[in-house]
């Protein structure tokens, strides 16, 4: 077991560890520098020693010329009359001092530079460090205009050399409002966008730094209250004037706005505390900044949808504290906010501030993640969800390719994070998310393809373990509302993106089609994972599922059999017990409750998802050429059937027995028709250009089948309005809360019958 520290030596820790450290340093580099004196005398001596031979052998023809001192051929009146002005000699010797060269043909400029260091204390000439260096440079750029003028006019040529040089030194007056934005933030820049220098800082240097501190937190204690009259000081003069210096206030009282009411230590510049400032304060920043950056900073849009930002300008890097603080902020208030307005109205105005945020991938990725959480999250409305898409979607078309993967994998978690509970009151905003969610992965084609893949892949690798694992809760990663709505979603992408339409319109075949294989053979497996009545629901979802991609991309998928291998299931072949429950809602459920297993209700509820089924799959080649021989094996299974279940020991089940009896007619009507016409045709089965041609453009609803399935979807329909409207109406009578106990009891239900498969098997 380690010891625990001492109490001193913790203290010494926390409170003079650091001071230690540095004077330690400080004292080596004395030492260092020390060293490198004396090795430098032992040096110039032996050089003084050798030239010294030299000079005897060669004779003094080849001595230098001794060089006139300056100083020396000055009077003391002529010495005044100067100025204090450095001879241009001496200048030049101590300019090359400074290069730290040393040159054998000058041993007299060696002789100098060992007598001046000689003479020099280490210890008053601490170590110079980059802190030093930079309060040099504030000084200098704290010269005045009239300082420069008079420099100007006593030396011309210093000037001029500062102008075709360094001419940002001579413009004081340009961008006055810029200097009050340097302020903000500015540390923290440095720590994120630079990287981070080890400086050996003087006791001076360290000084000066505590009583800048000082001050900093003595402005910071001042707190001034926002009223009413600054707020509108500030908004009329970034809406008339533009002004930055408003716009820095503003984001410092809008900084404090978005933290209010929070202890976490901080202290701000400003306070509010009365709401209506507060409303204002919020609106005045959410409308105003975004214009104020547009006025300074514009953004530039090519034809091409190309967003460009002077990102190399003086402005743009001054103003890239105030920037990323106002993100930050903006970002913070929404994880805060609860009003659907507010929350909306601010979304909004995310949008105008993305250009300038692209050099920024760190702030972007936050800010991605914070719209998704509200994209996703159940208790957002449409509207609001709506809003927080429309951002996601914007920096997805103008972002690079890398912060484009991003976004794609950012939503695709927060898709399936939101459909982990999946209800009556939260389907349709898991299926707004799923449609919204598709349209991303058509901005760029080769990013949605590999995305695509991966994902897939991952939902691939998740069944081949719950099928290899023997473990008896294995299936649990297969058979839920998350795996499902993930299967769901890349049908709906791929409907969306592989359809010949869009494929037309692109001139080319989608990248994305070669996904539709791997997604319906994984899809194919999930549902034959557990091939019991507990898990029909499931079956019919994935169903659905499939024909949606069937239908939008013209790929045949056998179909039939999955719904075939449900009426050859004991649940619907043998007769079943009266129960009183209500009628299971497949749209919301994955697993049936034991309860309803071996009941009247579910059996019909199932022969009415396999007739409407049955009747969705043959619709879609109603108008094939093969429509006979396609509907011709199920025609047969059916009637078999049929004939089964009349029996005295069949289910004797009128209901389902009837409607199953009219698809089959229908099927064989349509059969006929397509017959009809087959006849007609001159082109032989191997002539593919006919066989696609058949009955090209003719609309399925004017056939048997077809006019058969629109009116089944026309009373479908009117059933699902009639219930909805009787939900609402029990939501008003105050009865929404016992619908919604009985929900979550039935969730309870299904999570307890895990093991209901087993007594099927």
């Amino acid at each position: 077991m380690a010891k625990t520290s001492k109490k001193a030596t913790r203290k010494f820790e926390k409170n003079h560890l650091k001071d230690s450290l540095e004077r330690r340093k400080v004292g080596a580099k004395i030492k260092q520098k020390v060293q490198i004196k004396e090795k430098r005398a032992l040096r110039n001596a032996k050089d003084a020693e050798f030239l010294g031979k030299g000079k005897a052998e060669d004779g003094e023809e080849d001595a230098p010329e001794p060089k006139a001192d300056p100083f020396g051929q000055m009077s003391v009146d002529d010495f005044f009359a100067g100025g204090f002005e450095v001879p241009e000699k001496l200048a030049k010797k101590n300019a090359k001092k400074a290069l730290g060269k040393r040159k054998r043909s000058e041993p007299e400029a060696e002789k100098g530079d060992e007598s001046d260091s000689s003479e020099a204390s280490y210890e008053e000439a601490p170590v110079a460090s980059d802190d030093e260096g930079s309060e040099d440079e504030d000084e200098d750029m704290g010269m005045s205009k009239e300082a420069m003028e008079a420099l100007a006019e006593k030396d011309p040529e210093f000037y001029k050399y500062l102008k075709e040089n360094d001419p940002e030194t001579l413009d004081f007056d340009e961008d006055a409002d810029l200097a009050e934005v340097d302020g903000l933030s500015g540390s923290e820049e440095e720590e994120e966008e630079r990287p981070k220098k080890k400086s050996k800082k003087s006791k001076k240097a360290k000084a000066e730094e505590m009583e800048v501190d000082e001050e900093s937190e003595e402005e910071m204690l001042d707190e001034t209250e926002v009223t009413k009259e600054m707020v509108a000081k500030w908004k009329k003069a970034m809406s008339e004037q533009h002004s930055l210096r408003a716009m820095r206030q503003v984001v410092l009282a809008f900084r404090a706005a978005a933290h209010v009411n929070e202890d976490e230590g901080k202290d701000y510049k400003y306070t509010i505390t009365n709401p209506d400032v507060y409303h204002q304060l919020l609106v005045v920043t959410l409308q105003l900044v975004p214009e104020v950056l547009q006025h300074h900073l514009p953004v530039k849009e090519s034809a091409a949808g190309k967003i460009r930002v002077s990102t190399d300008s003086k402005k743009f890097k001054t103003l890239t504290p105030l920037l990323k603080s106002h993100t930050t902020s903006v970002q913070h208030l929404l994880t805060t906010l609860s009003d659907e307005a507010t929350l909306k109205l601010t979304l909004s105005t995310i949008n105008p501030l993305l250009p300038y945020l692209l050099p920024f991938k760190k702030v972007l990725k936050g800010i991605v993640k914070t719209v998704v959480d509200i994209w996703s999250d159940a208790s957002s409305s449409e509207a609001t969800r709506i809003t927080a898409f429309l951002v996601v979607r914007r920096l997805a078309v103008i972002g690079d390719a890398g912060l484009r993967e991003a976004v794609l994998k950012t939503v695709y978690q927060g898709l399936v994070k939101g459909a982990r509970n999946t209800t009556i009151h939260t389907i349709q905003g898991i299926n707004l998310m799923k449609n919204s969610a598709a349209e991303l992965w058509g901005l760029d084609p080769t990013i949605g393809y590999t995305t695509g893949f991966t994902f897939i892949r991952q939902l691939a690798i998740h069944l081949r373990s719950s099928i290899t694992n023997n473990a008896k809760e294995s299936y649990k990663t297969i058979y839920n509302w998350q795996y499902i709505h993930s299967l769901d979603f890349w049908s709906c992408v791929l409907a969306e993106h592989c359809s010949p339409l869009q494929e037309a319109a692109r001139g080319k075949e989608s990248q994305l089609r070669a996904l539709i294989y791997p997604a319906v053979q994984v899809t194919l497996g999930a549902m034959r994972l557990i091939p019991t009545a507990t898990y029909f629901p499931l079956r019919f979802h994935l169903v659905r599922s499939l024909l949606r991609l069937s239908r939008a991309t013209g790929t045949y998928i056998p179909l039939a059999p999955l719904l075939l291998e449900v009426l050859s299931a004991a649940e619907m072949k043998k007769h079943a017990k009266a129960s009183t429950q209500r009628p299971l809602d497949f749209a919301v459920a994955y697993k049936a409750p034991k309860i309803y297993l071996r009941t009247r209700v579910y059996q019909d509820g199932v022969g009415e998802q396999v007739v409407e089924l049955l009747g969705e799959f043959f619709v879609l080649w109603a108008t094939s050429v093969a429509a006979p021989e396609l509907g011709l094996p199920v025609v047969v299974m059916l009637k078999r059937w049929l004939k089964e279940a009349g029996a005295k020991t069949g289910n004797r089940n009128g209901k389902v027995n009837a409607a199953l009896g009219i698809l089959v007619q229908k099927i064989e009507a349509n059969g006929r028709w397509v017959e009809e016409r087959r006849v007609k045709v001159e082109f032989a089965p191997g002539n593919r250009a006919g066989v696609e041609g058949f009955l090209k453009g003719f609309e399925w609803e004017k056939t048997p089948l077809g006019a058969y399935v629109v009116g089944q979807r026309k009373q479908r329909e009117e059933k699902a309005r009639i219930l909805e409207a009787g939900r609402r109406e029990e939501d008003r009578k105050g009865k929404g809360g016992k619908r919604g106990r009985e929900d979550v009891q039935m969730d309870d239900v299904v999570e307890s019958d895990d093991e209901e498969e087993e007594d099927d098997e």
